[in-house]
């Protein structure tokens, strides 16, 4: 099954979809191992990971879209994946739409920011004419039921937190966007209780929420009650990878390099700790024992290091 038809089913659930933040294929991995059913590509996670970045228009289309066919074909899960502003007018999200589609990608999110782009949660956002968005998110619907009927379109609107916005034009936005032919609509930057339900009650359509930021934390009942489709956790990932990352590189530069044998002791038995299997070695063993002639095998014999099947 296509991973746009496995989205599809997916968000017919009365539940709210909960989808945690990756940023690179590695990570993406990790969150289907736990057994998360869809990943979510974050722009800021793609931008920091690549670039070492902010969020701030500084990724291009092709280092996003590079990304996110990475991660879309590191799982079988579907990806939904950030794809800032479109990179442009209507023309450029055209091949914007037709290249994330190509990704493997089963959903994107387009917002209405004008160029260049910043994190939803950030200050200093500016939005274009509400005509000029309407008309991107039509070229959008267009090349998704060229392409794909399936293909989940995600309209985000910044004007809740816009230079000169506010929650009534955002809602305003969110309902033309999906008249224009979005399946969700996604306000961005609500930041009350209040502000989430006047969303949930007045946006004619199913409902993307960023839980993050300046946002309102709900639990996962809270959400479905609610009336939320689909909710995103973009930072998780990559701040508890910052966090992590920091505290053994400060460990180790204070106690020396054992730090590093102590953490492969550590990892014994946890779930990615046999490191080379999670990586993928063992298929590849069986790709080659379904592929090819018996004696490629042979290189396993007496070779050293770890064994495909064995213990790392």
């Amino acid at each position: 099954m296509r991973a746009t038809t496995q989205l599809r089913q997916l968000l017919k659930s009365k539940e709210t979809l909960v989808v945690p933040g990756c940023y690179d294929a590695m990570s993406a991995k990790v969150m289907e191992l736990v057994g998360f059913p869809a990943v979510y590509m974050t722009g800021y996670g793609t931008s920091l990971a690549l670039l070492g970045m902010p969020d701030a228009g500084l990724a291009t289309m092709t280092e996003m879209h590079l990304n996110a066919r990475y991660m879309a074909n590191a799982v079988k899960v579907p990806l939904i994946a950030d794809a800032d502003n479109g990179y442009g007018n209507a023309i450029n999200v055209i091949r914007c739409v037709r290249e994330y589609i190509q990704t493997g990608a089963a959903a994107i999110h387009i917002e209405d920011q004008a160029i260049p782009k910043r994190c939803g949660h950030v200050a200093g956002r500016r939005v274009i004419p509400m005509a000029e968005a309407v008309g991107k998110y039509r070229a959008a619907a267009d090349v998704r039921d060229e392409l794909d009927p399936d293909f989940v379109l995600i309209a985000r609107t910044d004007a809740r937190g816009a230079h000169g916005g506010n929650l009534d034009i955002a809602i305003e936005r969110a309902n033309a966007y999906l008249e224009a032919g979005a399946d969700i609509a996604f306000v961005e930057g609500p930041t009350t209780r209040d502000e989430v339900e006047r969303i949930c009650k007045e946006v004619n359509g199913p409902i993307l929420y960023n839980q993050t930021g300046v946002s309102p934390r709900f639990t996962s009942d809270e959400m479905t009650a609610l009336g939320i489709a689909l909710t995103i956790l973009p930072g998780a990932a990559h701040r508890a990878t910052l966090k992590a990352l920091y505290s053994f590189a400060a460990d180790m530069k204070e106690r020396g390099p054992m730090v590093e044998a102590e953490l492969f002791d550590s990892l014994k038995g946890h779930p990615v700790g046999d490191f080379h299997t999670f990586a993928g070695f063992d298929q590849i063993m069986k790709w080659e024992e379904a592929y090819m002639d018996e004696a490629e095998l042979e290189k396993y014999q007496d070779s050293v290091g770890f064994q495909p099947g064995g213990d790392d």
